[in-house]
């Protein structure tokens, strides 16, 4: 089933890059008594995700944290590293988003958002949304109908729902 306004999201043990290496965390503790954006993508270093998507977050944040989002994040089916990395090369981390993977698409699946694209190399990968969640409740939530395109996920448009 796919996830909808209303639902609360699953328990999930997703990864990030810390100081010391790869850490674990737990997303019902991190969005418990929070209001927080987050928005999944295909993959890190694909074209429209790094070109149209994470910077669509990095000029909204501002505005965001003005109408009292505690946290933006972005999330992708990809490892601890490659999101490190990626983090780094867009200045995203810099810009107050964080970076999250779901290497084993264990959450993405959960919340019926996975899909495979194999001519792309793409395989059990995150399709683009972007939702406001509100103490592990959904709120708002912004689905394109094609991964390739980052219009209705976009920070602006999310930004705008508020």
């Amino acid at each position: 089933m796919t996830i909808q306004i209303g639902d609360t999201l699953p328990s999930a043990t997703l990864s990030r890059m810390g100081a010391n290496g790869p850490e674990q965390v737990e997303l019902g503790s991190l969005l418990k008594g929070r209001k927080v954006v987050i928005f999944a993508l295909p993959g890190a270093f694909t074209g429209t995700c790094t070109t149209a998507h994470v910077p669509s977050f990095m000029r909204t944040r501002d505005g965001f944290a003005e109408k009292g989002v505690d946290e933006v994040i972005c999330l992708s089916v990809n490892d601890p590293f490659v999101m490190g990395a990626w983090s780094e090369s867009t200045g995203a981390g810099k810009a107050g988003i964080t970076m999250l993977g779901d290497p084993a698409a264990e959450f993405t699946k959960a919340v019926g958002m996975n899909f495979t694209a194999p001519p792309a190399g793409l395989i059990d990968r995150s399709k683009r949304y972007a939702m406001v969640v509100d103490d592990g409740k959904v709120t708002v939530l912004h689905a394109e109908e094609n991964p390739g395109v980052c219009e209705t996920s976009g920070g602006e448009a999310l930004l705008a729902a508020l």
